[in-house]
Order: structure tokens, then C-alpha cells, then sequence
């Protein structure tokens, strides 16, 4: 939408899971529909029925679209042949080709790298003409590791999800919804379960907390991903075991946009215990909602928190160094004086990742892409 508005025509290709509204009401945009129903609750045989037609679609679409310029933004389904062959269809379709890589090598910080997955990102790498990535680490890694020229790569902001709602409901009525009291520190992790996110070692620190105080609650929201089922029945069993389950409650499913509000407003803290990422998009949708934010000292994490100012920061796989952060943030300022800061927090993520910046920067790659200006 910010692109649209700074005069950019675009076609958006999606499926029922992105499409809204106001993707047809603004006169640059055009919403194509290309995948449709992406729900897993049916056969394998009708799923890869619905992914040959898409891919049918989308190689149509190519051959008649318009636009000199594809930005991916994600890989579809056949990861191998989106990075290669579709690449390559691209560029003999004379199309430029920009990349926005939200994770430079996902496969490596799930421990489940291989030659092949390396050989296949190094190829759509080098074939894109331009790749956005949301960290300095992120850049240099694309330099170091995969060969990539450095005026090709350009260092965006990572944006705020602003689709979730945000209405009157106060902290005090989502704590209520929740069956907690208002004196009750919230303590919240959401987004989808995987290995890397470090649950494990927040359910720990939780329970040392619990040794000094009983005031400590626990918030757990969020779906399991493929090939985290296990990992997710190992956490459940130590809350179990731990024997206080009724000091957790647990979400283990999608939260959709117009219930997310409720658990960032019924915490006082989000926490992000991560083993290895570059940057999160959850701590910024925090900061939207003006909560403050502890989180490991990995990735991004470090620059985007402003220690004391909009959370704190401590070191990963420590469960007693993440009690202390969360024992220090509740004896903190920012915690005693929440009401008036958050504004502030919420400020300082508006300034610094707003969608009208990113559409500024994204599009003066576009115009170097169609110019063929390298600078």
C-alpha cells in the first residue's frame, strides 16, 4: 500500500490467506488471486492437485505480464524449483528480479542443511538482481557465504504487522478475558513454536521465578510448525512436571490477526528466548502495541532493544540469566511507569520501521533496476 501510494503499479499475486479489502480498492493495485485455498485440512491428493495449478497459473501469468520488475517476497511450495528453474524462467521472460530474503539460510538455523539446499539458495542468489534483507549480519552473510556483490543488497527495515487490530481494550480487560488478575505479571511468548525459538528455556526461567514469587504467569500462544510436534510435547511435559500448570496458559494453535490484540495487551512483557534468528517480526508488533521486550543476545536483538528504555536483553540458552532479565524489567522503571511509556515505545518503532520508509527505499532499488543505475 505504501508503494501504491508513492504512484508504484503493482500486481500482487497471493491466496485467500493475504486478500482483504483494501488490496481492491486502491487504483495502483491489483490483487491476483493465483493460489487460492491454502487450507491443510484436506487430502495430499487435492493438495498437490492445488499446488500443480497454481504453478499452471503462475507460468501463464508470466508469460504475459506486464510489470518489468518480479519482487519475491516468499518461495512457494517446491523450494528447489522456485530457486532454479522459476529463476531462470524469470530472466528469460527479460524480467528484473528482486529478492527479499527474510532468512538467508532458514535450512542451516534448523539444523537441517545440506549441499544441495546450499548450491540451489547460491543460485537464485547470484540470478536475482537485487535482494533486500533486514540486518547488517544479514547482508554480510549474503556477501561472505554466497558470493553476492555488495551494491546488489540493500538493508530494509523490517515493517510492522499493522493488519492486527488495535481497539479500546485495555490491559486491565485482556488480563480479565484471560482469567488473570490485574496484579498477575504477564509474561508472554507468542508466534509459531520451532526449535530455534528457545520456549524450552523460558518455561525454566519461569518456574525459578515461581520459587520467589507466585505472582509470575506464563502466556504460551502460538502454532506448532511441521516437524515441531515432539519439541512441543517435551515442553508440555515439563510444565507438567514442574507441577505448577496452572501458573501457564497455553495457546498452542494460530492466533488470527482479531485475537492477537489480546494477548499483547494482557502481557507486561513479550519474551523472546531465541537460540538463532536474525531479527524477529513479533518484537516489533510488541513495540506497536507498546510492549516492552526481553530478548537473547542474538541477531538484531541487540540494536533493536534499548536496554531499560524498551526492554532488556540477556544471553540465550541461560534459563537463570533470563529469570534475572525478567526479575530486573518488573523491578525496573519501565515496568513501574508502563502507562506512560508506552507511547514512547511505540514511537520509537513508528520512526524507525514505518511502511512509508520502506516503500521509499524499496522503491529507489525499483528505479535503479529499470534505469540500470548500480548506484
Amino acid at each position: 500500500m505504501a508503494l501504491a501510494s508513492k504512484g508504484v503499479s503493482l500486481d500482487v499475486i497471493g491466496s485467500n490467506e493475504v486478500d482483504s479489502p483494501e488490496l481492491h480498492v486502491a487504483p495502483k493495485l491489483k490483487f491476483l488471486n493465483l493460489q487460492g485455498d491454502l487450507r491443510q485440512d484436506v487430502g495430499l491428493a487435492k493438495r498437490l492437485l492445488r499446488l500443480l495449478i497454481f504453478y499452471a497459473r503462475l507460468i501463464h501469468y508470466v508469460s504475459i505480464a506486464k510489470p518489468k520488475i518480479f519482487h519475491i517476497l516468499w518461495n512457494n511450495k517446491l523450494q528447489f524449483f522456485d530457486r532454479v528453474f522459476l529463476m531462470l524462467y524469470y530472466k528469460l521472460r527479460g524480467k528484473k528480479i528482486a529478492f527479499t530474503a527474510h532468512n538467508v539460510n532458514a535450512a542451516r538455523r534448523d539444523s537441517n542443511d545440506s549441499t544441495l539446499n546450499r548450491l540451489t539458495l547460491k543460485i537464485q542468489y547470484r540470478l536475482a538482481d537485487h535482494i533486500f534483507v533486514h540486518t547488517d549480519r544479514m547482508r554480510r552473510e549474503l556477501l561472505e557465504h554466497f558470493g553476492v556483490r555488495e551494491r546488489s543488497v540493500t538493508v530494509i527495515p523490517f515493517g510492522i504487522n499493522n493488519a492486527v487490530a488495535n481497539t479500546a481494550l485495555t490491559p486491565a480487560e485482556a488480563k480479565q478475558r484471560l482469567g488473570l488478575r490485574t496484579t498477575d505479571k504477564a509474561i508472554l511468548f507468542f508466534g509459531a513454536i520451532r526449535r530455534y525459538k528457545g520456549v524450552e528455556y523460558l518455561v525454566a526461567a519461569h518456574e525459578r521465578l515461581l520459587t520467589t514469587s507466585a505472582g509470575y504467569r506464563l502466556i504460551i500462544a502460538g502454532e506448532p510448525k511441521k516437524g515441531a510436534q515432539n519439541y512441543l510435547g517435551r515442553i508440555q511435559q515439563t510444565i507438567r512436571r514442574a507441577g505448577h500448570p496452572e501458573h501457564v496458559i497455553q495457546k498452542f494453535e494460530y492466533i488470527p490477526d482479531d485475537e492477537t490484540e489480546l494477548y499483547f495487551k494482557a502481557a507486561d512483557v513479550l519474551v523472546l528466548p531465541y537460540t538463532h534468528v536474525f531479527q524477529s517480526g513479533v518484537l516489533f508488533l510488541a513495540y506497536s502495541f507498546g510492549l516492552p521486550v526481553i530478548a537473547t543476545r542474538i541477531g538484531s536483538f541487540g540494536e533493536d532493544i534499548l536496554e531499560g528504555r524498551t526492554g532488556f536483553l540477556c544471553e540465550p540458552c541461560d534459563p537463570a540469566d533470563l529469570a534475572r532479565a525478567i526479575e530486573a524489567y518488573f523491578a525496573s522503571d519501565l515496568f513501574k511507569t508502563l502507562d506512560r511509556r508506552r507511547p514512547e515505545i511505540r514511537d520509537y518503532a513508528s520512526e524507525r520501521h514505518s511502511w512509508d520508509l520502506i516503500g521509499e527505499m524499496t522503491l529507489h532499488v525499483y528505479t535503479k533496476l529499470l534505469t540500470g543505475n548500480p548506484s
